[in-house]
């Protein structure tokens, strides 16, 4: 048995009850950074082995973990913050267990696009999830695609990257649609910036930026 755990965004208190037992009884926790989910178990109180899931070696492990699941192993998967498979290590794993007949049961639980979708005040009845954007190659053919995009769309950035990739969707989609940013969503510092995409880059480029990125941008003819 396979579970898929959402961990906090942020804050500390938004995990499930659900949540904490399956992390408590099963026999294996796969983590993306063994270290920082080493802080919310410890927070916990939670005291079990932990092996390290992450992009870099997800191909390489894989026949092991399987080979472990099938051999009765409980385990769970849960990523440096919200949901597994969303941005983040998961897919993989997911699509090998069940072609295995391994048994994958996923919680709900936080992911940070949800939150950020709802507050930014666009519609989001029908949404698109884009992720992160290519960072050189792809990126603007990625772009020129969502040109006629009807749907909200929502992308994860850096915050390195957070005012060239406005500028970049104004120059593409125009400077005057709408759109909202939210960083550090749940914790002490959050911040919900909302205006044109032209009006959001001039905000952020006044600023050290710091923290997760969500962006949300109105699709064509959107309000």
């Amino acid at each position: 048995m396979l579970y898929l755990v959402p961990t906090p965004i942020g804050n500390l208190e938004d995990i499930t009850l659900r949540a904490i037992r399956i992390l408590k009884e099963v026999d294996l926790i796969l983590a993306e950074d063994t270290r920082i989910s080493k802080k919310l178990l410890n927070h916990l109180q939670i005291s079990k082995p932990l092996q390290s899931h992450h992009a870099h070696n997800e191909h390489h492990t894989l026949e092991k973990t399987i080979e472990e699941l099938l051999g009765g192993t409980v385990m769970a998967l849960i990523s440096d913050a919200g949901t597994p498979g969303i941005s983040d290590p998961g897919f993989l794993l997911v699509r090998a267990c069940l072609q295995a007949g391994v048994k994958v049961e996923s919680l709900p639980g936080p992911t940070a696009f949800v939150p950020a979708l709802v507050n930014s005040g666009l519609p989001c009845e029908r949404f698109c999830f884009e992720g992160f954007l290519p960072q050189k190659k792809g990126k603007q053919t990625r772009l020129k695609a969502l040109v006629g995009e009807k749907r909200t769309m929502v992308f994860y950035e850096s915050p390195y990257r957070l005012v060239k990739t406005l500028k970049q969707l104004a120059e593409h989609l125009g400077e005057d649609r709408p759109a909202a940013v939210s960083r550090e969503l749940t914790k002490m510092f959050e911040e919900n910036a909302r205006g044109t995409l032209a009006e959001l880059a001039a905000h952020f480029e006044k600023k050290k930026v710091k923290g997760e990125i969500v962006i949300v941008v109105a699709g064509e003819s959107g309000k």
